[in-house]
């Protein structure tokens, strides 16, 4: 898999932060929202062997999109049906109405309110396995993996004893 998609200076920043801090120190999940929608960009990355080791295409919301245009904008505010950038801890999972979730705890300014809004880590049926030229379908904000590439997810996360980092840029 290639790891051209996490650019370098993101996987040192998180490598950085998470230094000497409570969190995994192995693995990372990075989502890259330059990659367009129908494509992988939704990464875990080990952060010893430099490697990924799960690739997914991954949701974002609806109203980071920009009619006519590919580009897409960002919010941290309550209603805005958009994805928001930074740095997440990937809390406790829980059955919720789309099945297995995951709690996201914003770490940065530009994502601090995503326990309010209830951005989480989820599956949904739309979401597909491979990736295609068809965009994604689209969220209230929440990154939303296939139903398999969930459980996949499942597999890192889980039997980590300190939380996991996720790292939305763009």
């Amino acid at each position: 898999m290639n790891s051209r998609h996490v650019p370098q200076e993101k996987i040192l920043e998180i490598k950085n932060y998470i230094k000497g801090k409570e969190y995994n120190q192995d693995l990372a999940v990075f989502i890259n929202f330059k990659i367009p929608s129908g494509k992988y960009r939704y990464f875990i990355y080990n952060l010893k062997n430099n490697t990924i080791v799960q690739q997914a295409v991954v949701s974002h919301g609806s109203g980071s999109v920009i009619p006519k245009s590919d580009a897409l904008k960002f919010s941290n505010v309550e209603g805005s049906y958009q994805s928001s950038l930074g740095k997440y801890v990937i809390g406790e999972s829980y059955i919720g109405k789309f099945g297995k979730a995951y709690r996201l705890k914003g770490l940065d300014s530009t994502n601090s309110n995503a326990m309010q809004r209830a951005i989480v880590l989820h599956s949904y049926g739309c979401i597909p396995d491979v990736e295609s030229q068809t965009p994604a379908c689209l969220s209230l904000g929440c990154p939303m993996l296939s139903v398999n590439a969930l459980k996949e997810t499942a597999k890192y996360i889980d039997p980590s004893a300190k939380p996991v980092i996720l790292y939305a840029f763009y």
